[in-house]
């Protein structure tokens, strides 16, 4: 198991190796939306705990958008944020309880766009071990941890596809026990996990 210095220098490694942004439209190249607006920024908290668990939460089925969908902490950014870091620790207070006071910031991986419109800012933070969690019932149904071993392992990487918009569309996975992880969440643990040496 990696101790809490190893595993900050690994991140920021990774972070420092990570230069590639990434985009739904990665395995996608043909498909086409029309007129597409200008994206809307967001940012996602990559929170990991100093005993290596990643932090992800479960989406409220009470949702519009993305219902019972694998997440980070995170979203739109607010005129009043002062930076895609306060988004991303903003968000996650709001989303799951975490205080922005247990979170020390190691770095920003590439942005990754959305089919969706979004322009994705993914912040990485490490947080103690065996923290509390506050879900937001109206947006969160459930927090859980994932060992950072299996999402830095290319190999627990699957491409799949589905229809949408009447095309075929392809994505990443990195499925774990229960929990279906795909699509953006996936996608930006790939670019992590491609660095992870």
């Amino acid at each position: 198991m990696l101790n809490p210095d190893d595993l900050k220098r690994r991140l920021c490694c990774a972070i420092e190796n990570a230069r590639q942004a990434s985009s739904d439209f990665d395995l996608n190249p043909d498909l086409e939306l029309p007129d597409r607006p200008v994206l809307k920024q967001a940012a996602v908290l990559v929170a990991i705990t100093e005993d290596a668990n990643l932090i992800l939460t479960k989406r409220s089925n009470m949702l519009k958008h993305h219902p019972g969908q694998i997440a980070f902490p995170g979203g739109r950014q607010d005129d009043t944020d002062r930076d895609f870091a306060h988004t991303a620790l903003r968000e996650a207070e709001e989303e799951i309880g975490l205080n922005p006071d247990n979170v020390t910031v190691v770095g920003t991986l590439p942005c990754h766009e959305t089919v969706t419109n979004y322009l994705i800012t993914p912040i990485v933070g490490i947080v103690p071990s065996n923290l509390s969690f506050r879900p937001e019932v109206g947006e969160v149904s459930e927090v859980f941890t994932v060992p950072l071993a299996h999402v830095t392992d290319v190999a627990n990487f699957a491409i799949e596809g589905r229809r949408w918009h009447g095309t075929r569309r392809h994505y990443y996975t990195v499925p774990h026990g229960p929990y279906y992880i795909w699509g953006a969440t996936a996608r930006i643990l790939r670019g992590l996990a491609e660095q992870w040496h």
